[in-house]
């Protein structure tokens, strides 16, 4: 069954749930945290626990669209008074069998944050591992998972013209970009998903948002954007007869082939200075670190690109072959289990992988025809709150780093962001602390451990004095050479701007 995004009963289904309270905050009261926390785990009992015995149209609705579990009809037209369960079925989300409805898609409360503010949709997806009972189908498509809640906070927030979503799914990452992008194209090999992604947006009120079939770049050939995201089917899968080949994580290409494509060939269908984010899987192979692959892929476009990369897991082959296993609803212990372990690691041995890299890719079409950012790094396990504007705030300081020379810099009077703090590590009986370390609570979350003179310098860093001043006047206190400190600190300056611990003050 196809989803059908019909123009009366979708805005009257909404109309339903409004009424009904059908919130992510009011499910989370009408079960509790502990059986929230085990739903995503695939464990529906706590929540069933809760709710049992209650008839009023939250508890059916949560039964119904959000676990999947089958109602009676006669609950179920009476939580939806105006789209009732005639049309659910019309919209493709359930079916009416008897006295009974049965869910044929979840439909569940998506509450966010972004630095455009908080709200909440409503978004249809397949029916998840415990709704189906088993192993899911190849032609799955996936609800909010925590991949797509990442690539969503990623998003920069800057208002653009024009935004490219490839990969669409469900449709989340091309809501999150109407926020701010005025008109957005969605692609996707997968009907079913496109159908998803137009059922969502006209159940959210959402319009501006074409949908397009297709594989990566093909549906927009000849097209350019200021804005493309893509939570691609990255996860690298065995080729073999026998491995479940799942549309929304599957691209159908050997190894990390997919996302060293879409890197090779997004600069051509960006706009001068146009930004593309994406997540992605990368090999450490024959030896060679999966970042350093990726600066490969970057080096090949056609068209300069800034590249920032961030690696943030890393899984040794038989933790990959496990993990996305176990993804696709096969558990330890169960038939087949044990075949697909072996399908991954022969598929791994044969190309010479020893690791999985898992991250970010930020990429930007060089307006000068030069690419002049290039940094690739690990930050293994931070940054979870809301990164757009963080991801906007190091471009900008980027660019304007790269105008200015040491002597500019110099003379630039900076400022502490206001969410860095300062640690101190002591030796007991020590009076000189052992480290230091500057603490981040935005952005990556960084901790730097910084010496004596560099954490006197941020320490100072309240726009009142130049930074060149405030060295040499550290040097003094220090006893050291002020050229000396200059030569040191202010590359170390560069960084901690670029990264936001340091801002320019203003005026």
């Amino acid at each position: 069954m196809l989803p059908h995004p019909d123009p009366v009963a979708t805005p009257a289904l909404a109309a339903d749930l409004t009424a009904a309270g059908y919130t992510t905050d009011a499910l989370r009261a009408a079960w509790g945290d502990e059986a929230d926390t085990a739903i995503p785990r695939g464990l529906q009992t706590p929540a069933l626990r809760a709710l049992a015995g209650r008839t009023d149209a939250l508890a059916v609705l949560g039964r119904l669209l959000y676990l999947g579990v089958p109602q009676p009809l006669v609950d179920v037209d009476r939580a939806l008074p105006t789209a009732g369960a005639a049309g659910l079925e019309r919209l493709g989300l359930a079916s009416i069998d008897g006295a009974t409805v049965r869910a044929a898609a979840l439909v569940r409360p998506q509450s966010f944050a972004d630095d455009t503010g908080d709200g909440e949709w409503w978004i249809a997806s397949d029916l998840d591992e415990a709704a189906v009972g088993g192993p899911l189908p190849e032609d799955h498509v996936l609800g909010v998972g925590g991949a797509s809640v990442t690539l969503a906070r990623l998003q920069s927030v800057a208002p653009a013209a024009s935004g490219l979503d490839i990969g669409t799914g469900c449709g989340i990452q091309a809501l999150r970009m109407r926020r701010v992008v005025d008109r957005v194209v969605a692609t996707d090999v997968s009907e079913r998903a496109l159908r998803f992604t137009e059922l969502n947006a006209l159940l959210n009120g959402i319009d501006g948002i074409e949908t397009r079939l297709g594989s990566l770049f093909e549906p927009a050939r000849g097209a350019t954007f200021d804005r493309i995201v893509s939570n691609p089917p990255f996860v690298i899968t065995p080729r073999v007869t026998g491995v479940p080949a799942y549309e929304y994580r599957d691209g159908g290409m050997v190894g990390d082939d997919l996302v060293s494509t879409f890197v090779r060939g997004v600069g051509q269908h960006l706009v001068p200075g146009g930004i593309a984010q994406l997540l992605g899987n990368w090999e450490t192979r024959d030896g060679v670190e999966g970042l350093d692959r990726v600066r490969e892929w970057v080096a090949a476009s056609p068209v300069a690109l800034d590249a920032w990369v961030v690696e943030r897991e890393w899984l040794d082959p038989v933790a990959y072959a496990e993990l996305w296993i176990r993804d696709g609803g096969t558990l330890p212990g169960s038939a087949g289990f044990a075949d697909l372990v072996d399908a991954w690691l022969d598929d791994f041995a044969a190309r010479g992988v020893t690791g999985i890299g898992f991250g970010y890719i930020i990429l930007r079409r060089a307006a000068s025809g030069t690419g002049t950012l290039s940094r690739y790094e690990t930050a293994f396990g931070a940054g979870d709150g809301a990164l757009g504007a963080h991801v906007d705030a190091v471009l900008a300081a980027h660019d304007r780093l790269a105008a200015a020379s040491d002597d500019v810099l110099a003379a630039s009077r900076q400022v502490v962001a206001p969410d860095v703090t300062e640690a101190r590590h002591h030796r007991p009986g020590d009076e000189e602390p052992t480290i230091i370390e500057l603490r981040q609570g935005g952005g990556f979350g960084r901790v730097l451990s910084v010496d004596p003179g560099l954490a006197a310098l941020v320490g100072a860093c309240d726009g009142d004095l130049p930074v060149g001043p405030l060295i040499d006047a550290i040097a003094q206190l220090l006893e050291v050479d002020a050229v000396a400190l200059r030569r040191d600190l202010l590359p170390r300056v560069r960084e901690l701007v670029l990264t936001g611990f340091l801002g320019w003050a203003p005026g």
